[in-house]
């Protein structure tokens, strides 16, 4: 009896040796899994990126730039959008894995304020790419010079969920002028403020982005507008309380209708990924955005614009991607 047993021992024993090799046990009793082939493998074979309205320049821009970096392990798919807020958003719910946003409104959703009922923290950066322009586009016909001009005007302020309704938002307020209270506001994308300033059904609108912008390019053909100059007092308070603005001067390189410097303020385009994306892939993306910046620069003009020097600068609270982290310490750019 008992040699059979001992048989029957021996025989569970070795039958669950032949389970814990199969399941890739080692001699701790631990499991472990097997690497991957390649850092290819971790990586999304489409990147779906989101942009702007596909009249302004995140999309013209970020179209150029994602044909120069699209590889042969993946590619991107570009997709017009509301804009900065509803990027990050999209990022948060998974529609997107990466976006070209305003660097303020990524401060927002990173410390879950001014639009964002609490902190969207499932992104990183990938680092600024070029200043965008705060504009104030009116019609000649409205008369309005000055910010202080606007008060109880047609003004769009951005479309919903968009970077520039804050930027409107501050603006005004630092011209004493409350957004609900002040002026008849109306929320629109580019191409329908510019249809809007054209019919003559709003007087001016809020536009943020790189200059030249094509809507207002195309709206200026038809219709006589002018850009409506901040004032030393406004920027200086603006700075002051908001310090990811710069002081921009306006001239006829960015609109041929500018006949005077006209001045305002500038935030930063930059790129944010989701943070499931792989280092081996945001690390790729980062050093091709840099390296092949010739390329970038010959198919859109803000490519021109792109300089290491403020890449991570304005980024603010929000950190970057380990990928894009490990591309600028390996080229100097941070320590």
């Amino acid at each position: 009896m008992k040699k059979k047993l001992a048989i029957v021992l021996s025989l569970i024993l070795a039958f669950a040796m032949i389970l814990c090799t199969a399941c890739g046990g080692n001699t701790d009793g631990e499991t472990t899994t097997k690497a991957p082939d390649s850092a290819q493998s971790d990586m999304l074979a489409k990147v779906k990126v989101g942009t702007g309205g596909n009249t302004g320049t995140y999309y013209g821009f970020t179209t150029a730039a994602c044909q120069i970096l699209n590889t042969d392990n993946y590619t991107f798919e570009v997709l017009s959008t509301g804009g900065s807020q509803a990027n990050i958003e999209g990022i948060e719910d998974g529609d997107y894995q990466m976006a070209i946003v305003q660097n303020d409104v990524m401060n927002y959703a990173y410390a879950g304020t001014n639009g964002f009922n609490s902190q969207i923290q499932s992104f990183s950066a990938i680092g600024c790419v070029y200043p965008e322009v705060c504009q104030i586009i009116a019609t000649k016909a409205s008369g309005i010079q000055s910010v202080a001009d606007l008060k109880g005007k047609n003004v769009a302020v951005g479309d919903a969920g968009s970077g520039v309704y804050y930027n409107a938002t501050q603006i005004l307020a630092a011209a004493g002028i409350d957004i609900d209270a002040d002026i008849n506001k109306t929320a629109a994308s580019f191409s329908d403020a510019a249809t809007q300033l054209k019919d003559g059904s709003i007087d001016a609108a809020f536009i943020t982005a790189g200059t030249p912008t094509p809507a207002i390019t195309e709206l200026a053909t038809a219709t006589e507008v002018v850009v409506v100059d901040l004032g030393e007092e406004v920027i200086s308070k603006l700075m002051a309380d908001f310090p990811f603005y710069a002081k921009y001067e306006m001239t006829a390189a960015d609109y041929d209708f500018i006949s005077e410097p006209v001045n305002t303020v500038a935030i930063m385009a930059t790129f944010v990924v989701s943070n499931d994306m792989s280092e081996d892939q945001a690390y790729q993306i980062t050093k091709d955005l840099w390296e092949k910046q010739a390329d970038i620069a010959a198919a859109h003009a803000k490519g021109k614009e792109m300089n290491t020097d403020i890449a991570v600068s304005a980024i603010g609270d929000v950190p970057l991607h380990p990928g894009a982290e490990k591309y600028y310490k390996e080229a100097g750019i941070i320590a």
